[in-house]
Formats: structure tokens, C-alpha cells, sequence
């Protein structure tokens, strides 16, 4: 009988329904400002462009799928009991993940930032993020050397394809140059 691997990560406690109510709330104002910013941008049809060109397009785009999200959550909330007298009381404590997580995140996404665009070319420095973001968040303790090797193998894999087809994407499709 093969041995099985053990968990990513201790399973964490939900955060309460009221929690959940308002990020979604929260989510939703920030998508509410993506689109009426969006709106404000010019769109290029006096000058007889396309509408796949307009660079209110993408924003847009994020600014919807950010609302619909937002109301999900808000619906899922709300079935949990969000709205309810004792929604707010005895709120599970998490054991700390989140906050660590949180953290690798942030500094790889400064890293890409800072440390990755405008140093390389763009393809790279998206391949070498989400490879990173992958191995680091697919990382399990334990793993014998060959699922290591694989997992790592698949990051890489995951990051070029990624840093390739967004460049393709962005640049043949919405004319965008990339720094």
C-alpha cells in the first residue's frame, strides 16, 4: 500500500458568515469604482477603432467578474446565517496559516514587481512568478525526492506555458505592449 501524502497545510477553521458578509460588501464597492472608472475611459470609437481595443475593456471585464464573485459570497453569507442575531459571536479562531500565506503572497508579488518586470523580458518574469507562486504554495513537508521533483517540474511547466500565453494574449490579441 503506497504511502499517502500528507495535508498542504493544517485545515484552517471558516471565518464567520459576518466576516464573509463584509469582504463581500467591501469587494463590491472596489468593483463598483472599477467600473465606473472603466466607464470613464475613452473608447476609441470616434477614431474608428475596435471595441477589442478599448482599454476600458480588461477593466471592465475584472470589474464584473470581481462583482458576481462578491455576490456569491454575499449569497453564501447570508444562507450561513450572516444576517442572524449571533452571527458575530464566538468566532472560530484560526490556527495562523492565513496570515503566513497572506504574507508569501505579498512578497512575491513584490518581487515580481520589483525585483522581476523591467529586468527581463515580461514572458520570464511572469514564468519565473507563477512558477514560484506554484512551488511555493504546492510545497507539502514529507514528500519523497521524485514527487518533489514532479511537483516542481509541473510549476515550471504551469509558469512557462503562463508566461507565454499571457505575453502572446496581451500583445497579439489586445496590442498591449509589455515592459
Amino acid at each position: 500500500m503506497p504511502d499517502e501524502p500528507p495535508p498542504l497545510l493544517p485545515p484552517e477553521e471558516p471565518l464567520p458568515p459576518r466576516t464573509d458578509l463584509w469582504v463581500a460588501a467591501s469587494f463590491l464597492a472596489f468593483s463598483a469604482a472599477i467600473l465606473v472608472l472603466a466607464w470613464q475611459m475613452p473608447t476609441y470609437t470616434d477614431q474608428g477603432g475596435p471595441i477589442y481595443n478599448a482599454p476600458a475593456l480588461v477593466p471592465s471585464f475584472y470589474g464584473v467578474v470581481i462583482g458576481l464573485l462578491s455576490v456569491w459570497l454575499a449569497a453564501r453569507a447570508v444562507r450561513a446565517g450572516a444576517l442572524g442575531p449571533t452571527a458575530g459571536r464566538d468566532a472560530p479562531r484560526t490556527n495562523g496559516n492565513s496570515n503566513g500565506r497572506l504574507a508569501l503572497a505579498a512578497g512575491l508579488g513584490i518581487l515580481f514587481i520589483v525585483g522581476l518586470i523591467g529586468r527581463m523580458p515580461f514572458w520570464l518574469a511572469a514564468a519565473i512568478f507563477v512558477t514560484l507562486f506554484i512551488a511555493a504554495f504546492e510545497w507539502r513537508p514529507g514528500l519523497d525526492a521524485k514527487s518533489r521533483l514532479r511537483s516542481l517540474a509541473t510549476a515550471l511547466l504551469q509558469g512557462v506555458l503562463t508566461g507565454l500565453l499571457v505575453t502572446l494574449v496581451f500583445e497579439r490579441l489586445f496590442l498591449v505592449r509589455l515592459p
